[in-house]
């Protein structure tokens, strides 16, 4: 697993009680850094970073965490905690795809597919799930082969997609899984009507050893995209990234310098790595 590249989530200030929180769902987790801006936890190894962002933007289910169950015990565990003040897209219960599967959404907003299945040998757990829905939808695959093509060590692993005559345009993808970088994601097409579309409520971090890193996933990610501010952009698909170096965390660790740093990183779109140690 590479904890260089994970979900960041969007919190109206709640980023530490949804931290905690998930904590108490899942056996193996644990919040590993908790300041005023943002909070970074692990849930099986999975690193996942909360940011008090405020009320500007909403997670919504454009982007989920899949997670597999081994058990019946632990995904009925799980589903029951997250579901407590939460609601059910797609209750508990069993599909054509699983014998038990369920898509939540809990009382923090975040979106949750728990299914239950075997996992491989050390295969991830967690991994973040991209739905592809209204003007995206049918762009699901063109994703994963974009995306596969910007990092090294990617690697498409499982295209399940609608063959002609079932009820949805033939090519267009039921689910897929790929890696980034070692980093594993899954994707699908999702048919009907919705009412969110991908934003700034889960983005996907990546942290960067080098200014020349940095220069080249936030030069190819944001083609036919837009740039944003402090590291931000969004790809052609929508989807938003925080294109950051890795070294960040280290320099805003001290309080006498953070503000000084913070102040850069708000004058700045693309970052520099040099401006910011300098900082």
């Amino acid at each position: 697993m590479n904890n260089n590249i994970f979900p960041c989530l969007w919190f109206d200030g709640n980023a530490k009680q949804a931290a905690d929180f998930y904590c108490t769902v899942f056996a193996n987790a644990k919040v590993t850094t908790n300041n005023p801006m943002v909070v970074q936890f692990e849930i099986e190894g999975k690193k996942l970073m909360g940011l008090n962002g405020g009320p500007m933007f909403k997670i919504n289910p454009s982007i989920s965490l899949f997670v597999t169950c081994q058990t019946d015990e632990e995904i009925d565990s799980v589903y029951n905690k997250l579901f407590d003040g939460g609601t059910a897209m797609m209750p508990l219960n069993k599909y054509p795809w699983s014998e038990k599967y369920a898509w939540v959404v809990d009382k923090f907003g975040m979106t949750w597919q728990l299914m239950l299945n075997r996992q491989q040998e050390g295969g991830q757990k967690i991994i973040a799930s991209f739905l592809f829905v209204a003007e995206q939808y049918g762009k699901a695959q063109a994703a994963m082969k974009h995306y596969t093509s910007i990092f090294p060590n990617s690697t498409i692993y499982h295209l399940e997609t609608y063959k002609a005559g079932e009820d949805q345009p033939e090519g267009n993808l039921k689910f897929g899984h790929f890696s980034l970088n070692g980093e594993m994601f899954a994707a699908m097409d999702g048919p009907g009507n919705h009412n969110f579309a991908f934003n700034e409520g889960i983005s996907i971090m990546v942290e960067c050893e080098t200014q020349e890193e940095i220069d080249m996933y936030w030069n190819k990610l944001s083609e036919g995209g837009q740039e944003s501010r402090c590291g931000w952009l969004k790809d052609k698909f929508g989807v938003s990234w925080q294109i950051v170096p890795k070294a960040l965390g280290s320099l805003m660790k001290d309080p006498a310098k953070a503000q000084r740093v913070m102040a850069e990183v708000m004058k700045m779109k693309k970052l520099d790595v040099e401006v910011l140690q300098n900082a």
